[in-house]
């Protein structure tokens, strides 16, 4: 594999006001517009982890809990968790501000997946992630787990094969 590189040099931090034309009837901001906004802040942190061009495979239960008013100020907070083979793990936080209020609330966290791809739109090998803090260790080792679901949804692995979900509930593991 590739060299290693460490997971803050992937964050990517993206700012943006929610304006009337972001909002839906209620005057929040429309959940297609932060869906959009996600997929270009996690796009940017697995492109500075691979250097590469990158594609977006997946993207992970995105729910909607807290809603985002006109006006507020949207920060998208995006990193690389894991690379495997050519594809990442992003993990994204977003928090939402009403500055005149002085209120911040964390409103929503997802995880995007991402392959890296040549000039052909092949995948290409991308660089390990070095975990540093207690956070980023955190979301290293949840990673695997993360990416075996991903893949059995997607009827891209046998969940007898999923041996890290396996191990999250103490199956036993037959062959």
């Amino acid at each position: 594999m590739s060299k290693k590189k460490f997971a803050k040099e992937s964050a990517t931090i993206m700012t943006e006001m929610v304006l009337p034309n972001d909002t839906n009837t209620l005057n929040n901001l429309m959940g297609g517009r932060l869906m959009h906004w996600m997929d270009i802040v996690a796009a940017i942190a697995a492109q500075k982890h691979s250097n590469r061009i990158v594609v977006t495979a997946a993207a992970d239960s995105i729910s909607f809990k807290q809603p985002i008013s006109l006006g507020n100020v949207v920060t998208l907070v995006a990193k690389v968790t894991r690379a495997f083979n050519s594809s990442m793990e992003v993990y994204i936080e977003v928090s939402a501000e009403d500055i005149p209020a002085s209120k911040k609330t964390i409103t929503h966290r997802a995880f995007f997946t991402f392959v890296a791809v040549d000039q052909n739109g092949k995948p290409i090998e991308v660089p390990e992630v070095v975990p540093e803090t207690e956070e980023e260790l955190e979301l290293f080792d949840g990673a695997l787990r993360r990416r075996q679901l991903r893949l059995v949804l997607a009827k891209r692995m046998k969940p007898e094969d999923a041996k890290e979900l396996k191990s999250i509930f103490n199956l036993e593991i037959t062959k």
